[in-house]
């Protein structure tokens, strides 16, 4: 992961313009002076040597010793450089006569160096010297004129005087190196001080056509900063582009672009926003014609159900006659079985609003399959099916909904014998001890036409039908299993499903509950006194609490909420799931007035708890801002399950 800090192209431009300047000063200043340098010591290394050989002529004459001391007290009087000019006599040779390094080592780092030079005698021919033209000094040459006018080359000469001359000793002329590169830097100096200003001013000169795409870098970033920082921004501000580079246009263009599909999006997210906003108001609109209509059905339906039921009964039947008694018999059979498909579907939609409570109490399994045997084993039999029962457990108490059960095992025996036209109804049961809790497992096995496993999923929605061919001879409205399976859920308990097509089904019921001892117990809330706001339903939601130990104050009326509380210490005030969000948020912005007035004494606070259904869960942004803003502290979906509100509960009481 690269983890560079980032930087702008201004500062990367401007530290790469000075990283350019000061390499370009370095290498005209290094290469110049390190080339110059030596070149300059060698063309003085040469002007020595050249003199020193006028001096060993000079030394090899008779009056040498005169001629060579006027000699050096002008050499050394009009060149600086030298430091020293010795003679010393010796007949031995000197093996390294020349005690220099390189040339451009001493010429870099020696401070002194010294060249030494044999002295021969007045025999050597002095026409084995090479002339030397020079004017380095003209004190010097004036003064040496007369020695190197009588010099000439002649290489014969010069071999025949080597084999006659006689060493008599040698000059060592020492030069001072470290003043010849200050002379010589001295020298070049205003030359590399002209050459530095001229590499400045061509950087400067560069920086200056490099500055031009900064600024129109700088224009889209003004833009760029403009777009961020405005979140709400109708309309792109003119770019300003004064140099026009291809690639710069290229992006002005793309940002442009870019702005046009993000506003085009925009609109079209608002319109999306505004029809989802429709669609909402439709299905909380449909929500409570639902609600109403299922409320009108069901009393329309269940008042004619009861005229026709009760007139039935009015009937003397032993004065009817034959037709007439089997006339009414299949009018009470029809109506019998239309109060139960009512009721299934009144109890489906209660079970959906929430409507229906969990009432656990004490009792015994082996009771309840026994009711349960005594109910289905005639009509099993009726239908010429074997009924078996598998008991692995012995007499023992639970403690838990046993009506809920009952019926969910009710409608399981009545289906599996409807859809048994030949073999066995088998009920097993199974009984698991732990530690806090018992598990009660009861399964429901038969040998009928089977399910197609492409259904088994499909089969707890309400009023499907798996195929009319294979299940329009059997009655019912196909709301049997959906309360089925509603319930196990109401309760916190599992229902699984094995079936084969032509094979037979196996439905499995897994009940958790804690141990009789425990259960008495688990006292949450006791000691804690709660008003429960509601509109036309308490709801199982009510049940729960009163089993988790609290004080319940149930109330349809906001003025007889707000009485409450102005009466006693209300410790939280909980908004039913059929209460609208509207009414609830007035409600709790009455309630968070009067706890801050300051009249009020009691400075207590509620926990305030709004509960929504499950329905209304995918509108929750829509009110739940709205619900905190007026004092409510949580909204959360209606649980019924004991563990899940027990541990709501006792963490929101922490909270609080």
């Amino acid at each position: 992961m690269n983890n560079r800090s980032s930087q702008t192209i201004p500062i990367l431009i401007w530290r790469s313009v000075i990283q350019a300047v000061i390499l370009a000063v370095l290498a005209g200043f290094l290469l110049p002076f390190i080339y110059g340098l030596v070149h300059h010591y060698q063309d003085k290394n040469q002007q020595i040597q050249q003199l020193a050989t006028l001096l060993t002529i000079s030394a090899s004459t008779a009056d040498g010793a005169d001629i060579v001391a006027e000699q050096v007290s002008v050499l050394l009087e009009n060149e600086p450089t030298i430091q020293s000019i010795v003679f010393y006599s010796t007949s031995e040779p000197i093996d390294d006569i020349n005690q220099s390094l390189d040339d451009w080592k001493n010429a870099l780092f020696a401070d002194t160096v010294s060249f030494n030079y044999p002295v021969i005698s007045k025999d050597i021919d002095t026409s084995s010297v090479v002339s030397n033209k020079f004017d380095t000094n003209q004190v010097l040459a004036m003064t040496l004129s007369d020695i190197m006018s009588e010099a000439s080359v002649t290489d014969a000469s010069t071999d025949e005087a080597t084999q006659n001359s006689t060493l008599i000793g040698y000059i060592n002329i020492t030069m001072d190196v470290e003043l010849l590169r200050l002379h010589w830097f001295r020298n070049i100096l205003w030359l590399w001080l002209a050459v530095v200003v001229l590499i400045v001013i061509f950087a400067l000169y560069i920086f200056r056509k490099l500055n031009w795409p900064i600024k129109d870098i700088e224009a889209l970033t003004d833009v760029c900063d403009i777009v961020i920082n405005n979140a709400n921004l109708a309309q792109l501000p003119v770019i300003q582009q004064r140099f026009n580079f291809q690639e710069l246009v290229r992006v002005q263009k793309a940002l442009i672009v870019l702005f046009s599909r993000l506003q085009e999006a925009r609109q079209g997210y608002e319109t999306l926003a505004d029809f989802e906003q429709q669609l909402h108001n439709k299905d909380v609109s449909l929500d409570v014609q639902l609600h109403n209509f299922q409320s009108m059905i069901s009393h329309e339906l269940k008042t004619s159900l009861n005229a026709i039921v009760g007139g039935l009964q009015l009937l003397d039947y032993e004065t009817l006659s034959r037709e007439q008694k089997d006339a009414v018999e299949i009018i009470s059979n029809g109506s019998d079985k239309l109060v139960l498909s009512l009721d299934n579907i009144i109890q489906l939609n209660q079970i959906q609003k929430g409507q229906i409570r969990i009432h656990k109490n004490e009792f015994n399994p082996l009771q309840l399959i026994a009711d349960l045997l005594a109910k289905f084993e005639s009509i099993a039999t009726q239908k010429g099916l074997q009924f078996i029962s598998n008991i692995h457990h012995i007499d023992y108490s639970l403690y838990g909904d046993s009506e809920k059960i009952h019926q969910i095992l009710s409608i399981l025996l009545n289906n599996a014998i409807k859809f048994t036209p030949i073999g066995q109804i088998t009920i097993t049961s199974q009984l698991t001890h732990f530690n806090k809790s018992n598990r009660w497992q009861i399964s429901v096995k038969d040998t009928g036409i089977g399910i197609d496993s492409e259904h088994i999923d499909d089969i707890f929605n309400p009023f499907f039908q798996v195929d009319s061919s294979q299940t329009r001879q059997y009655e019912g409205s196909g709301v049997g299993l959906p309360i089925v399976k509603q319930m196990a859920q109401l309760m916190g308990a599992t229902i699984e499903v094995d079936s084969v097509f032509g094979v037979g089904s196996q439905f499995t019921l897994t009940v958790a509950m804690p141990n009789q001892q425990q259960s008495k117990q688990q006292r949450l809330l006791s000691g804690l006194r709660i008003v429960y706001y509601y509109y036309h339903e308490t709801g199982a939601l009510l049940s729960e609490l009163e089993y988790l130990g609290a004080t319940i104050v149930c109330h349809q009326n906001s003025q007889l909420v707000m009485e409450e509380v102005n009466k006693r210490k209300i410790d939280m005030v909980m908004f039913a799931e059929d209460v609208l969000p509207n009414k609830a948020e007035s409600l709790a912005k009455r309630i968070r007035q009067y706890e801050g007035d300051e009249s009020n004494k009691n400075e207590h606070r509620a926990l305030l708890v709004y509960w929504y259904p499950h329905h209304r869960a995918r509108y929750i942004d829509s009110f739940d801002y709205g619900l905190k803003a007026a004092g409510i502290d949580y909204c959360h979906i209606a649980t019924y399950r004991e563990k899940a509100l027990s541990d709501l509960l006792k963490q929101w009481l922490v909270w609080t």
